[in-house]
């Protein structure tokens, strides 16, 4: 094929966008899992909410410290290969819990397993694509495929709380691991690992990439970290990353229902709730990604930050028995700000660190989860302990306040470290 393109042809990169985001709508299936879970595991095995958050903590530790290594590993075997293997690990290990018995078989499959296996693909794979297939619109491609999640959490929350309702907890873990499997083939016959191998460029590039592999895939991780390490603006994004996923994945996405639940709202009603944010996150991440193409990633930041941590200070006199207005106001506001952040994030690491932006986020995406997952476990702790979750909202709620303090100071840094970048080559 030609590296030219007629400008009436739909360019590759945007088929190649489309299976990228089915695929990480596909995984998205099991992060919707542990919130609808909690309770009828609880039910059924006697577990606490501590022990249980435990095994979510595995999960977001390992989903989170995998990533800057599957970013190498992508850049060294190919998106298709280590997308195919992900989804696949998720179906096993989300498959195999029907047969478990004990807390320590829900760590090592929701933990572990399933753990490693999205830590393969997820935002790591989507920054990983739109660097190498984009160089127009990237940033509103990653907003799209960062809300891929979000459209999985949307499809699969209500339909896997109704079936732990109806017909147990084992057929929506099954569901997951069907659909996770189900999309092994389309990403394995259509996804390709760059415009070049196919004769082209990227969209609104004029050359192609010559793109030599450096070194193991954790070797070259290990490096880029240290590199990175070195600079300001690195910490401030590896803080402020990890307060964004204790205050949405590890707190609202594991303990929303449960806490809903404690008030006395249906578990389906809650699970909708949290679809519903799912929905508004979809335009709150297209539209940041479309922002970040057009405005300072640093003042974004600071402005999300800063607005997720004002909401959740509010949340604890928000829940009731029904899903007033009130709290609907919050659903819609903390959709939009849900992974609004990952868009100019992306954008900061690309600037800042050059080539080795995708594996750089990959480390700060690491702190994301790590983030996650502390919250997951204190929050169920706290949960057990105090007999309710209003520390754990009040808490989140201060950090996210601090985090847009530090996205601000990564001002003053963008420009050094950007200098320093250059020169360590």
């Amino acid at each position: 094929m030609s590296g030219m393109q007629s400008s009436r042809t739909l360019h590759r990169a945007w088929i190649v966008a489309i299976v990228a985001f089915v695929a990480i709508v596909g995984a998205a299936g099991f992060r919707a899992t542990p919130g609808v879970l909690i309770t009828p595991l609880q039910d059924e095995f006697g577990w606490s909410r501590g022990t249980i958050s435990l095994a979510v903590s595995v999960n977001l530790t390992l989903y989170g410290l995998f990533a800057p290594f599957a970013a190498a590993l992508m850049e060294r075997l190919g998106m298709r290969r280590v997308v195919s293997a992900a989804l696949a690990l998720v179906a096993v290990g989300s498959g195999l819990t029907v047969f478990m018995t004990a807390s320590w078989q829900l760590v090592l499959l929701w933990g572990v397993l399933v753990g490693l296996g999205t830590g393969s693909m997820a935002l790591v794979f989507a920054a990983t694509l739109t660097d190498r297939w984009f160089v127009r619109h990237r940033g509103v491609v990653m907003g799209v495929l960062t809300a891929g999640g979000a459209t999985g959490q949307l499809i699969f929350l209500p339909v896997l709380a109704h079936m732990a309702e109806t017909q147990g907890w084992r057929t929506a873990a099954l569901t997951v691991a069907g659909a996770a499997l189900a999309v092994v083939p389309l990403v394995w016959f259509l996804l390709r690992d760059t415009p070049e191998e196919l004769g082209l460029t990227a969209l609104g590039a004029t050359e192609p990439v010559v793109r030599t592999p450096s070194g193991g895939a954790a070797a070259r991780a290990l490096r880029v970290l240290r590199r990175s390490a070195r600079k300001k603006s690195f910490w401030y994004l590896v803080a402020g990353f990890a307060i964004c996923g204790a205050s949405t994945n590890g707190l609202v996405g594991t303990h929303f229902i449960p806490a809903a639940h404690d008030h006395g709202m249906p578990q389906t009603t809650a699970a909708s709730l949290l679809a519903v944010i799912g929905i508004f996150d979809i335009a709150g991440t297209v539209a940041s990604g479309w922002l970040s193409d057009r405005v300072d990633s640093r003042i974004l930041l600071t402005v999300y930050y800063a607005l997720r941590g004002l909401s959740l200070l509010v949340l604890p006199q928000l829940f009731a028995a029904t899903a007033h207005p009130s709290m609907l106001v919050f659903i819609i506001f903390y959709g939009l700000d849900w992974v609004a952040t990952v868009p100019p994030t992306v954008a900061l690491c690309r600037r800042i660190f050059g080539p080795d932006g995708s594996v750089v986020f990959g480390w700060v995406f690491a702190s994301h989860q790590v983030g996650a997952a502390v919250a997951a476990t204190v929050a169920g702790v706290t949960r057990d302990h105090l007999g309710n979750y209003n520390l754990a909202w009040y808490g989140a709620g201060v950090l996210c306040l601090l985090a847009a303090l530090m996205s601000a100071r990564i001002a003053t840094n963008v420009r050094q470290d950007r200098q320093a970048a250059i020169l360590v080559g």
